[in-house]
């Protein structure tokens, strides 16, 4: 009985803290409404329309939705590197930033649910996929598999945080041999999701361009260079619109991991890229359209050569030690390299595998305005939840929040 008085005070408090604020907080929070609204108002379009609303045709199946799933497991996973070191080395630099850490986790995998869900049409044909009402196909499909994974590794990264929190909002200090297992196991967890997220393309033998070994290993590298980039841009804004101290030492670590992942991925492209066009088969069609076009077609063209250039200059920024302990290079640097591992991931990777189709065919996608609008919509949701997460989490952490006896 205790317990739960505790827990509905803490829900009281964070709906508190929540719908307080200052005038920059609300207005924050209204732009994200007014996205999901926008969000909203094309998805029921698209809900009345079907996905003929969309650019995806029977030729290009997955568009942009399935492209910002990739990426957003990425992000998900990508808050092992902050769990690792804290839970389980016990390197207190972290510890100030691996709730937030922990809190981008969970809004990327809500984020992830939703795209797929906008992607299948609508929420009406999920059933299909429950266990022993639909065709679960367990264990032979992948598409299972990353079910599975998911909505474990949400559980996990919602779970082992709000234990935490809730102690603390009692003033006391949360037991190791508490949430130490769950962190232990959220750390092959968050490895597994995006190994298993790269066998769903590798499984389909119908698409040589995904079928590369490299192409596991290159997600977790991209995963842990796009992730822990994000987190630090959100740790400096928190830093600068908060009383939440995050010091330069925690950031310059986080720095540190990005610079290795970002390292490891620019080699694996290259060796893909040397497989690719060294010695060319009917094979590397998808890899020639991709980045210098075919048959007159180029519509991908100019995103890669955005990415790669980005990329590269990312890569270079964070290599040199000066340059990366210049807190604002290193900003620049690590949201540079989000945005073009976020293209690299998404048009870069999903589109062209589709092209040409089976029998020759050259069908180029575009999204349309509709997927656009669902995108951001979905977008600004995952900010709104990682808002609230973040501010309760800060909150509780600084001693704001704390039950009243």
């Amino acid at each position: 009985m205790k317990t739960m008085k505790v827990f509905k005070s803490l829900i009281v408090d964070s709906l508190n803290t929540i719908t307080h604020g200052t005038k920059k907080y609300h207005l924050w929070m209204a732009f994200l409404t007014f996205g999901m609204l926008v969000g909203m108002y094309c998805y029921s379009i698209q809900l009345e329309e079907g996905l003929s609303a969309t650019g995806m045709t029977d030729s290009v199946s997955w568009g942009l939705y399935i492209s910002n799933f990739t990426f957003l497991v990425g992000v998900a996973a990508a808050a092992v590197m902050l769990v690792m070191p804290t839970y389980v080395l016990k390197d207190i630099d972290f510890k100030q930033a691996v709730l937030i850490g922990e809190g981008l986790a969970v809004a990327a995998l809500i984020m992830c649910l939703a795209f797929v869900i906008a992607d299948m049409g609508g929420p009406s044909v999920l059933w299909h996929m429950l266990p022993g009402i639909g065709v679960f196909n367990f264990p032979n499909s992948m598409l299972t598999w990353d079910v599975i994974a998911l909505n474990g590794y949400l559980i996990i990264n919602i779970t082992i945080p709000l234990y935490i929190l809730f102690r603390h909002y009692q003033n006391k200090e949360a037991k190791p041999r508490v949430y130490l297992p769950g962190a232990l196991i959220s750390v092959f967890w968050a490895i597994g999701i995006h190994l298993v997220t790269a066998f769903l393309y590798q499984g389909l033998q119908a698409k040589p361009f995904w079928n590369n070994a490299l192409l596991g290993p290159r997600f977790l590298a991209s995963a842990f260079a796009a992730g822990p980039a994000l987190i630090i841009l959100v740790l400096a804004i928190i830093r600068s619109h908060t009383t939440f101290k995050i010091p330069d030492k925690t950031i310059k670590k986080i720095a540190l991991v990005v610079t290795v992942a970002a390292q490891i991925n620019l080699i694996m492209l290259i060796s893909e890229l040397f497989k690719e066009f060294y010695a060319p088969t009917h094979h590397s069609e998808s890899a020639y359209y991709l980045f210098f076009g075919l048959h007159g077609k180029d519509a991908l063209m100019p995103w890669i050569w955005t990415a790669i250039p980005l990329n590269i200059l990312a890569t270079i920024l964070l290599t040199f030690h000066k340059l990366r302990n210049n807190l604002k290079v290193l900003y620049f640097a690590c949201f540079i390299l989000f945005i073009a591992i976020w293209i690299e991931k998404g048009f870069g990777l999903i589109i062209p595998g589709f092209i040409p189709g089976s029998y020759g065919k050259i069908a180029e996608y575009t999204p349309t305005g509709i997927e656009i609008g669902v995108t951001l919509g979905i977008w600004a949701m995952g900010a709104f939840i990682f808002t609230i997460l973040a501010r309760t989490a800060i909150n509780i952490e600084t001693g704001v929040l704390r039950y009243k006896r």
